[in-house]
């Protein structure tokens, strides 16, 4: 169990969590822990979130493969939100890709 107070109940009991590559600091994906979710990563070293569609633990990788191996986690200034540096395997996105991001959205050509 962690001595970091996390607030949980801030967001009715979840907290976002960016993960990023260990690497080369790619985003790679947002999700949401709970406590239990949080603890469970604390003790395994691994990344466990809570899955809202399905209202139940995921472990990330237990039936991909694609696991999230924990080399940081970081709090932000208001204790609401999680940054995480992983080693990923295989694929973050469940589409296949490394990464969630990677559509960019066009801004126009004033934008850019």
């Amino acid at each position: 169990m962690s001595s970091v107070e996390i607030d949980f109940a801030k967001q009715g009991g979840l907290v976002p969590v960016i993960v990023t590559d260990h690497e080369t600091k790619e985003v790679l994906m947002l999700a949401y822990m709970n406590q239990e979710a949080f603890e469970k990563t604390l003790a395994l070293g691994q990344m466990v979130y809570w899955s809202r569609s399905r209202k139940e633990l995921w472990h990330k990788g237990a039936t991909s493969g694609h696991y999230q191996h924990v080399k940081s986690l970081k709090i932000d200034c208001d204790q609401d939100t999680l940054l995480a540096s992983v080693v990923q395997e295989g694929a973050a996105c469940h589409t296949g890709a490394h990464s969630c991001f990677f559509t960019t959205i066009p801004l126009g050509d004033d934008k850019q």
